[in-house]
């Protein structure tokens, strides 16, 4: 029997994993290697992906990649219960102490002041950016959902100057199967830090020690940092950190990144190891004597090991990380060490004869071996509680949250809720009262600067171009915020992930994964991170279409002009125009995705394999922390970018060429500039060359179309009125919406795709998609007798 066959409740013990290639690696790196017991927890709403639960953590899987794994022994679910019997504890060594593990020093030793580099790893979700923030003081966000972190940050440990850490992105084994796995592999072949800190989940450590037996492997000064302890103790749970530092051969510190317990220590042992350049005390986790082909896998490294000492030492890579990857098939490190013919046939016959003795492949027998030494671990040294509160809370919320019939009607309710609140009742009434202050301010400065007797295009300068244009802007701060502090709840909660295994269904069928719906809901509030997301997805080809996808999900930036022609023409209905505008990119995102999935990315989306964390209650913290980044990012591009614009749009509205103040702005520069773009926007309906101007300076920053809309009609936004009917204000709407996203969207899209003719054909294919659908609203309109 296979596993997609397995009933909802029904345990069963895995007999074999099938497929090929680095996704069956994936497979066997999360844990699912033969004689594990999984658990069907649930399948999606639609019937597909399903959820199972393993090694004490839950895991997505599509059921026809469930359908290449043989299982045996179904039985219903029975309750594990905990050993109850407490583990004496040992008073956990100082800095400095050996303990019960013993280091390996290999001399080269640094003096107090000397640089010191570290690498802070772990598993994704794991609380590492958390642990970031405690070491440095950085404010970087973070989510609970895997992939927050997409890309390397570094920073200076707090009251250590000469010490720097780096943020790497979360990988689940050393194994190239995403671009994060890829760059954080780089990073410790290639950089070479002087220690690594290992974040740990310990409410989950069975699965997170994988990785840490790999990095192990690396030879490297490093201490591991056992996180949520918190969470363990509240649980009933023990793990008795002193016999875990025996088993491993390096320092284990207990801490909770979140509430900022045990990192006094931690940096303390890391500064230790790394300046006394003290290794870890064992990297050979073989059993020589054990049974089920373990004294075969053992002997096939060594071996691997003496065949290659030269050419690893030669290629600065260490010789037992080399060795285990090349058992695996690591094809990166094969090239990497550059064998001879005879070299590449004899490893080849030690891994044969290795996988004939095993009756196992080399992937895995290589996984087993790792996971076989982890259980034997945990036993000596973990207490599980039979059931976390945190995974008790989770169960209950999700019969609601991704229940059959529940799923989608949630997911609608709290995506409406979210806009209503947004755009119908805090953030619209709080933008309000923001814009009745900036127009005191400004009419102040107004009487004043006349009082003063100020140059009349100077003081024009300071109120039609300055004022006017940044606090246009301005005003529209609390729909910004408002809305990244309910995207922000979503992210630290856990549901972002449970909204990719809902939808996972419905995406596959435009040609994407669910794990794409992550980066294109982050797309609602900004496209620059969504973008960097897409480095979550293992494919090139699904990575390639969610950020193609990405800027037709609106995002923040657009906010401002929705609320300006919202309230100037639908007063009564602006929360329901502002929903229709999200909805209508979701919907031209679609057909453009099925059009790309039948052309140029004809091919099946990445698989859906992806941990589920437990809901956590948002963090006060972080989410301040986001809403203020997002708040300062906003004010900040406001004082500069919208700025400068106003400026610049003033000065070309104010002179001719001559330079000469204008009586009539259409003898203006901005005039005769916009009148070469104006032609283009006249089958919309809006071919007026100061409309044309606005949606140029769009293309800088899209907070630009309101401002210079601002400057150019001297405040009095009134004026929209000579220059749009409502129905014609829709199709604008539309337009702004679709058309290309801002410069530093574009670099982004450049930086991911790798060449400027794609971000230039992304610009070029947005502005033509805008314009065919702000026609075809146009032409149905007339049609309807609009």
């Amino acid at each position: 029997m296979t596993l997609d066959k397995l009933e909802v409740g029904k345990d069963a013990v895995i007999e074999s994993v099938g497929g090929k290639g680095a996704l069956r690696r994936h497979f066997l790196d999360m844990g699912l290697t033969p004689g594990t017991e999984v658990t069907m927890m649930k399948k999606a709403p639609m019937g597909d992906p399903i959820e199972l639960r393993l090694r004490s953590y839950e895991l997505t899987l599509r059921l026809a990649d469930a359908a290449q794994i043989e299982i045996s022994g179904i039985h219903d679910t029975d309750t594990v219960r905990s050993r109850q019997a407490h583990l004496k504890d040992i008073p956990h060594p100082q800095v400095g102490e050996m303990g019960i593990y013993h280091v390996r020093k290999k001399g080269n030793e640094l003096r107090e002041g000397e640089p010191l580099t570290f690498g802070l790893i772990g598993n994704q979700n794991c609380g590492k950016t958390t642990l970031f923030n405690q070491l440095t003081g950085a404010n970087q966000h973070v989510g609970n959902f895997p992939g927050v972190t997409v890309d390397r940050k570094d920073g200076q440990i707090k009251n250590h100057p000469e010490a720097t850490v780096t943020d790497l992105p979360g990988i689940y084994s050393l194994s190239p199967y995403t671009n994060e796995e890829i760059v954080t592999r780089d990073f410790l072949i290639q950089n070479k830090p002087r220690g690594i800190i290992n974040i740990v989940d310990a409410t989950n450590i069975e699965r997170n020690l994988y990785l840490t037996m790999q990095l192990i492997e690396m030879d490297i000064p490093m201490v591991l940092a056992l996180n949520m302890m918190d969470e363990v103790r509240e649980n009933g749970g023990t793990i008795q950190v002193n016999r875990l530092e025996e088993a491993l051969g390096i320092p284990v510190i207990p801490i909770s990144a979140a509430k900022n317990e045990g990192i006094g220590e931690l940096i303390e042992h890391a500064i230790h190891v790394a300046r006394y350049d003290e290794c870890p005390g064992r990297l050979d986790f073989c059993d020589a004597n054990g049974e089920n082909g373990q004294a075969a896998i053992h002997r096939c490294i060594h071996a691997v090991v003496h065949l290659i000492e030269d050419h690893a030492k030669k290629a600065e890579i260490p010789a037992r990380f080399a060795a285990t990857k090349l058992v695996e098939g690591d094809k990166l490190i094969l090239q990497q060490l550059g064998l001879d013919r005879n070299e590449e046939e004899t490893l080849e016959h030690m891994i044969h004869e290795m996988e004939e003795e095993c009756a196992k492949d080399r992937e895995a027998a290589l996984a087993d071996m790792r996971f076989k030494f982890i259980e034997k671990v945990c036993t000596q040294t973990v207490v599980k509680p039979t059931e976390s509160k945190a995974h008790a809370r989770s169960v209950k919320a999700d019969k609601i949250l991704t229940g059959k019939y529940t799923a989608l009607p949630a997911f609608a309710a709290i995506m409406g809720l979210i806009f209503w609140l947004t755009f119908g009742v805090i953030g619209a009434g709080l933008s309000d009262w923001l814009s009745v202050g900036i127009d005191i301010v400004t009419d102040f400065a107004d009487r004043a600067l006349t009082a003063y007797g100020l140059n009349p295009v100077v003081h024009s300068l300071i109120i039609d171009g300055i004022f006017a244009g940044v606090g246009s802007v301005l005003s529209f701060l609390p729909i910004i915020v408002v809305l990244f502090f309910f995207l922000s709840i979503l992210e630290d909660s856990g549901y972002m992930a449970r909204i990719a295994f809902v939808m996972d269904k419905l995406l596959r069928k435009i040609g994407l994964s669910g794990r794409s719906f992550v980066p294109m809901i982050i797309g609602f509030g900004c496209s620059v991170p969504a973008i960097m997301a897409t480095r979550t997805l293992s494919s090139e080809r699904d990575r390639k279409m969610t950020i193609l996808l990405t800027p037709f999900m609106s995002c923040s930036a657009k906010l401002p002009i929705y609320a300006l022609f919202t309230y100037a023409f639908f007063p009564k209905y602006r929360a329901l125009v502002m929903v229709g505008l999200y909805f209508t990119g979701i919907i031209v995102g679609v057909l453009f995705s099925l059009l790309l999935k039948n052309t140029a990315f004809q091919g099946e989306p990445v698989p859906f394999v992806m941990e589920l964390p437990n809901y956590r209650l948002p963090s006060l913290k972080s989410v301040g922390m986001l809403i203020w980044d997002k708040a300062k990012d906003f004010i900040t591009k406001a004082f500069t970018i919208i700025f400068m614009a106003s400026i610049v749009i003033w000065f070309l509205q104010t002179f001719d060429v001559r330079l000469n103040v204008v009586v009539d702005s259409k003898d203006s520069l901005l005039a005769l500039i916009g009148g070469f773009a104006a032609p283009v926007f006249v089958p919309l309906g809006f071919g007026d060359w100061r409309i044309s101007t606005a949606l140029i300076t769009g293309f800088t920053a899209k907070e630009s179309v309101v401002s210079t809309l601002t400057v150019l009609f001297g405040g009095d936004m009134s004026a929209l009125n000579t220059l749009f009917t409502p129905f014609s204000a829709l199709v604008f709407l539309v337009f702004t919406l679709l058309y290309t996203p801002c410069v530093a969207a574009i670099a982004s899209v450049k930086r991911e795709m790798g060449t400027a003719r794609s971000a230039f054909l992304v610009v070029i294919m947005q502005c033509v998609i805008a314009w065919i659908v702000a026609f075809a609203v146009r032409m149905i309109g007339m049609l309807i007798g609009f």
